[in-house]
């Protein structure tokens, strides 16, 4: 039996189930042209599947079956008029120069949404890479972007040798992301697992992320983001900002409502980080929760860095106006190469408020003597077991 058959009969069954299911038509990119291969060119067929799976008033499956298709940039836009399923069974490559300098796959406007399959996409990104290392290419393509999607799934999908991040999700809610890979060289530029801002109600659930920078960065405006199961590295870790750079929307920029727990970081620069700018920009990052976390030989388990400035010059007299306040780390544990395994650098302005550590073991792994914390303008509370030992007194 084939796959088309087989999807049809086990999306009917669950149709069958719900009263309020519409009717599943498969809509195959193949029958609107597009061609298997890695030869020929497919967003003509692509984008004929989806516009008129967009106007089907069922659930509607653009289905990319098995075979490697070359793709250039393509955006899929709803509004549409029923539930959207995009299944990806085989592998989308991008075209070695893609029209679009900061896109290649974009699905916008869409209430209702699924990415699915065990598909990969390819972004190339071994082609561009050199360019953006010598200067000469200021912006590259993100590989998926989500856009105004609300109520919508990612999951079962690999993502491979981005161009610049493989995920990015702007101004979207109610999205779960599970089960998928993404993957570059740790010395690829700029390659960010998932980027998220402004947004909310983003879950991030068993997910392997290897890549050049941050696995997952929470930039302004995101708000009730949850974090778990991830394994991430080699990479930056997990990052929130940086705040107070060009970010900033209505001269603030906020963050709040973070979760992260039962995560893994192996080999990466950074473990669980807040980075903002010293810049006069004004903005939260509150109510973040770390817990359960495992550190595999990271460079710095656990940070605050509020004089953030990756390229100079910077301004060493400034401060951030980035207010950081009620944060809990709990039960984080593992190896640092870093003899400051806690790092809670705070604004002279507005210092760090209600900062938890509990039961923090960390063991640094190189010479001169055990894992330390550095503390500056910052106030808060330990509990239970601390290695470094804690700049808090104990509550």
């Amino acid at each position: 039996m084939g796959f088309t058959r087989i999807l049809f009969l086990t999306l009917l069954f669950v149709c069958a189930a719900d009263v309020q299911c519409q009717f599943v038509k498969i809509f195959n990119v193949k029958k609107y042209g597009a061609i298997p291969g890695g030869k020929t060119e497919n967003s003509k067929g692509f984008l004929e599947a989806w516009k008129n799976a967009c106007q089907w008033k069922g659930k509607a499956v653009v289905l990319v079956p098995a075979g490697t298709y070359l793709l250039d940039s393509v955006k899929f836009e709803g509004e549409c008029k029923g539930y959207m399923i995009f299944k990806l069974k085989g592998n989308v490559m991008a075209v070695s120069k893609l029209k679009d300098i900061d896109r290649w796959i974009t699905f916008k406007y869409v209430n209702g949404f699924t990415l699915a399959g065990r598909g990969t996409f390819d972004g190339q990104g071994h082609k561009v890479w050199p360019c953006k290392r010598n200067g000469k290419c200021q912006t590259l393509p993100i590989s998926l972007r989500f856009e105004f999607i609300k109520n919508g799934n990612l999951q079962n999908i690999r993502s491979i040798n981005s161009q610049n991040a493989h995920v990015s999700i702007i101004a979207s809610s109610n999205l779960n992301i599970s089960n998928i890979k993404l993957s570059a060289p740790q010395d690829s530029p700029n390659t960010d697992g998932i980027k998220i801002s402004s947004s909310e109600e983003i879950r991030i659930t068993r997910t392997t992320i290897s890549t050049g920078d941050d696995c997952v960065a929470i930039l302004n405006g995101s708000k009730k983001t949850h974090i778990s199961q991830v394994s991430c590295g080699p990479g930056h870790g997990i990052s929130v900002g940086s705040m107070g750079g060009n970010t900033v929307i209505n001269n603030k920029d906020i963050v709040v409502g973070l979760t992260v727990k039962n995560s893994t970081f192996t080999n990466t620069s950074n473990g669980l980080r807040i980075k903002t700018w010293a810049s006069p920009y004004q903005g939260l990052a509150s109510g973040f929760t770390y817990e359960d976390i495992i550190m595999n030989n990271v460079e710095n388990p656990i940070i605050i860095d509020q004089q953030y400035c990756p390229n100079s010059p910077c301004n060493a007299k400034s401060a951030s106006r980035i207010q950081i306040r009620d944060i809990t780390f709990s039960n984080i544990r593992g190896t640092s190469r870093s003899k400051a395994a806690v790092t809670l650098s705070c604004s002279s302005v507005v210092p760090c408020k209600n900062i938890v550590l509990k039961d923090i073991k960390l063991v640094y792994t190189g010479n001169g003597g055990p894992a330390s914390s550095i503390c500056s303008n910052v106030h808060g509370y330990s509990y239970g077991v601390q290695n470094p030992p804690s700049c808090f007194r104990s509550a």
